[in-house]
């Protein structure tokens, strides 16, 4: 078993971890059960089957209506703060999230995940993941191996992400944002592995959350959103063009410092748009369905439960 550097109480993390949880990505669900919110205490979980939920994909997929070229449909996983367990959400179908389940332990020592959509199937295949000891790790969900050390030294970002395809090739790319507040971006490739970086720009250390997961404007190109510290949200249209990714930003509205997270997981609610989460400081989660229109990207907001301040972070 590999150890993650940066232990925490005498517990490490596997690799191996990582990898099933990749591999549970690939079989993202939707079924017709009642949004469940997870409670105040713990309460009895059940264990995620990763062999048995990666054999019916295919079967998942068609009851999900997911096509390719379809917003990804990753579902929303949390590390719940007590106990650094994993949990993961699959969406019910009809516009909200099942009932939790448990996917792993000791996740209090990664510091951020994202999973992938390499192969633009809508469907993941792959995870990113980052500790506090600066080192990248991926998984593969086609294949059985263990995650993978991709390189080290990340810890000198804040914040890192991966919304999409933003440099016009086919895989997935890397954002990262450095304590100075300059965003570079790391072209990615299916089997993990990234070129070196380019600068995007300085100036994003005014943002206190940025956030993204596939096509906000209805353009098939990546977009991200991110809030300002007065709480104002704007957008940014991806471009196709690594050397400048984004366009300039653009405004969707104040009043978004109501929310301590804002997190996309790409599709929500299966009707082919990506869409935003928010968990509100009173633990409540909101869902703002995407448009596709650039100029109002998200329609008004539906709450889709309570009680999220259990998880230190969501990805």
């Amino acid at each position: 078993m590999a150890k993650l550097l940066g232990r925490k109480h005498g517990r490490a993390l596997s690799r191996l971890a990582v990898a099933a949880v990749a591999a549970a990505l690939v079989g993202t669900s939707a079924s017709a059960a009642v949004a469940d919110a997870p409670a105040p205490v713990p309460a009895p979980v059940k264990k995620l089957d990763i062999g048995a939920v990666t054999q019916t994909a295919p079967k998942a997929r068609a009851s999900a209506r997911v096509q390719a070229q379809d917003a990804p449909v990753f579902g929303l996983f949390g590390v719940e703060r007590s106990s650094g367990f994993l949990y993961h959400y699959d969406p019910n179908g009809t516009g909200g999230l099942d009932e939790r389940l448990f996917a792993g332990a000791d996740w209090d020592l990664l510091k951020a995940a994202a999973p992938v959509d390499h192969n633009g199937d809508s469907r993941g295949d792959g995870l990113w993941a980052w500790d506090y000891a600066g080192n990248l790790y991926y998984s593969d969900a086609r294949t059985e191996d263990e995650a993978r050390t991709i390189g080290s030294g990340w810890n000198i970002y804040d914040k890192v992400l991966s919304p999409g395809n933003l440099g016009g090739g086919t895989a997935y790319d890397v954002l990262a944002r450095d304590n100075s507040g300059v965003l570079w971006l790391y072209l990615g490739y299916d089997n993990g592995k990234v070129d070196p970086r380019v600068k995007v720009g300085a100036g994003w250390g005014g943002y206190t959350q940025i956030s993204g997961k596939g096509d906000l404007t209805g353009d098939g190109r990546a977009d991200i959103v991110a809030r300002d510290s007065s709480g104002v949200l704007w957008l940014y249209k991806g471009t196709g063009n690594y050397k400048a990714p984004f366009s300039p930003r653009v405004k969707i509205g104040a009043g978004w410092n109501a929310y301590n997270t804002l997190v996309s997981t790409g599709d929500v609610d299966i009707d082919g748009q990506a869409d935003l989460l928010a968990r509100g400081t009173d633990g409540k989660l909101w869902l703002y369905k995407g448009t596709g229109n650039a100029s109002a990207p998200f329609a008004p907001r539906k709450q889709l439960g309570f009680g999220y301040n259990t998880y230190s972070w969501l990805f």
